[in-house]
Order: C-alpha cells, then sequence, then structure tokens
C-alpha cells in the first residue's frame, strides 16, 4: 500500500478526478488549500510548486491510498498531463511507503 499526495491549481481539479479514476484509483480524498511562495527569495517562478507571480494561488490537495501496482499508472498520466501544460503550473505528485495500516 502507498500514500499518493498531488497537489496542484485548482484549475486542474477535473483532470487530476479523471487521472485517478483512469489509475483504478476509486477512493481518494480531496481539499482545497492556500498555495503559497515567498516572493522575497531569489527562486525561479518555474521552479515554484505554485508556478505563479503572485503569492497565494487557490489549490488542491488530493491523497489516496493506493495499491502499489496502481502507481506507475497515476504517475504516467500526471507526467503525460504536464507535458501537455503551456502553463508554468504543473500536477505534482509524490508517493510514501505504508508500513502498517488498519
Amino acid at each position: 500500500m502507498k500514500l499518493l499526495i498531488i497537489t496542484a491549481i485548482s484549475a486542474f481539479e477535473k483532470e487530476i478526478k479523471s487521472i485517478l479514476k483512469n489509475s483504478e484509483v476509486n477512493v481518494f480524498s480531496y481539499q482545497e488549500v492556500k498555495g503559497f511562495r515567498n516572493s522575497s527569495e531569489e527562486e525561479s517562478v518555474g521552479s515554484n510548486w505554485f508556478a505563479g507571480e503572485i503569492n497565494e494561488s487557490e489549490s488542491l490537495l488530493f491523497y489516496a491510498f493506493v495499491k502499489k501496482e496502481n502507481v506507475d499508472q497515476v504517475f504516467s498520466l500526471v507526467e503525460k498531463f504536464n507535458n501537455g501544460q503551456k502553463t508554468l503550473s504543473k500536477v505534482h505528485l509524490a508517493v510514501m511507503d505504508i508500513e502498517r495500516s488498519n
């Protein structure tokens, strides 16, 4: 079992839900979050998870417990989606091992 964490701007909600569905991730949670970037840092906009010139952005946080065999499909579909984007903002994905669950 893996824990999948996805962050993205709110505009990508429909696409993320589609990616999860097409990866057979049928149970997940998500919530609205504020993405924040400290503009005083000398970081390029493109390397920021919430790429943009404003300090806060309307974003989403998805999380799901996923079978190990479904993780690669999620990563593949997120990569395909990101490669097709003309905006600086991308869908960001992380996965963590779950040692124990009940």
